[in-house]
């Protein structure tokens, strides 16, 4: 922790006894990590220009496509005070989600559809969530104990209008690769990421300091040219947006970079170098994926009505997009893969209520039948 602590006294016996902000953080980041959190940091609650004109300029390139959620809170996502006035330190945490096998096996198997790592097990928001109440519940108890005086808390993960990446830098997590997302010395791309705002003022962390270095690996492997610069993405063209937020047709100049990508896309990560320090050891079992999700078959997953979607993907983030979107997917994947013997189920979909999941199977018809 860089800046000094300050000190608070308390009486002695049964009521608060004296301790120190610095010695409170230290607790408490052994109690996150005993909750199965594996990164820790803090970092101040107050605006940061650069990272506020960062959003703003992204924002006006359009980058954010058709996820007006993002325009419509910026206010919100300036800054931690922007969302909640009171809050003077922010708690940025990190559970590991590391693979055990390399994610790009599949890609050379158009037969099976690729769900990204992060969805093959339970819904992340829930696991996560869960941990950040009982720590935020810590924080509160333990402040008070402690003498440290009331402490308010807010928890969030994802879903919420908070700059979770360039928190997260700011605490030491890690940095903001050249692909956007987290990479850490320990734990590689795969990190989810959760925080707790809270009006206690903490000793922040030191942030981290870029090791991309030269190296431009996720920038080559993108399948779909998502990145008009380093640490820059254009979510427009981004197969993790398209197949999941996107929620019309996919334009058909990007269709075929889907590949069997069905559910997001692990490619810009999966290839980063640092990577090879990232241990599966550090996994929490819920995200340890379910064995019918890591190699599904297109032709199986076709076939899904409403009701077999929502009971397959029970518990999974993937639930969320819904069948039609799902299927919509499915549909560009059997497009690209050349396999004929998919056409009776595309053919069983021409007609399918939903517009977009029939305007995906004559696609697919076509492409399979050139």
């Amino acid at each position: 922790m860089q800046s000094p602590a300050s000190t608070t006294s308390g009486s002695t016996g049964a009521g608060p006894v004296k301790t120190t902000l610095s010695a409170f953080a230290c607790d408490l980041e052994a109690e996150a990590r005993a909750l199965g959190f594996c990164a820790f940091g803090v970092v101040g609650a107050r605006e940061d220009s650069a990272r506020a004109e960062r959003l703003e300029s992204w924002l006006a390139g359009g980058m954010h496509g058709t996820m007006g959620w993002m325009e419509e809170r910026a206010h919100h996502r300036r800054s931690p005070q922007g969302l909640w006035p009171e809050a003077q330190s922010v708690i940025a945490l990190g559970m590991s989600y590391a693979p055990a096998t390399d994610p790009l096996h599949l890609a050379e198997m158009p037969e099976t559809a690729r769900i990204s790592v992060y969805a093959q097990g339970a819904d992340y928001h829930d696991t996560v969530k869960k941990a950040l109440k009982h720590l935020a519940r810590w924080i509160v108890a333990e402040a008070d104990k402690r003498g440290l005086g009331p402490a308010d808390v807010k928890v969030f993960t994802d879903t919420a209008p908070v700059m979770e990446k360039p928190l997260a830098a700011q605490a030491g997590l890690g940095w903001q690769g050249k692909h956007t997302n987290m990479v850490s010395r320990e734990h590689g791309s795969w990190l989810f990421l959760g925080e707790i705002y809270t009006t206690l003022d903490l000793p922040f962390s030191a942030p981290a300091r870029d090791r991309c270095g030269s190296c431009h690996a996720c920038q080559d492997a993108c399948p779909t040219a998502a990145f008009p610069a380093p640490y820059r993405l254009d979510a427009r063209r981004c197969v993790s947006y398209l197949t999941i937020e996107h929620k019309e047709p996919v334009p058909e100049d990007l269709r075929a970079g889907l590949g069997n990508r069905i559910y997001g896309c692990d490619d810009c990560l999966s290839v980063c170098p640092w990577n090879k320090f990232a241990q599966t050891a550090h996994t929490m079992k819920a995200f340890l994926p379910r064995a019918e999700l890591t190699a599904p078959h297109l032709a199986d997953l076709l076939t899904l009505d409403d009701t077999g979607f929502r009971k397959l993907f029970s518990g999974s983030p993937v639930k969320r997009i819904g069948r039609n979107r799902f299927v919509r997917n499915c549909l560009y994947a059997a497009g690209n893969s050349g396999l004929r013997a998919l056409l009776v189920q595309v053919e069983a979909l021409l007609d399918d209520p939903d517009p977009v999941v029939a305007d995906a199977a004559q696609w697919a018809k076509r492409k399979l039948t050139a």
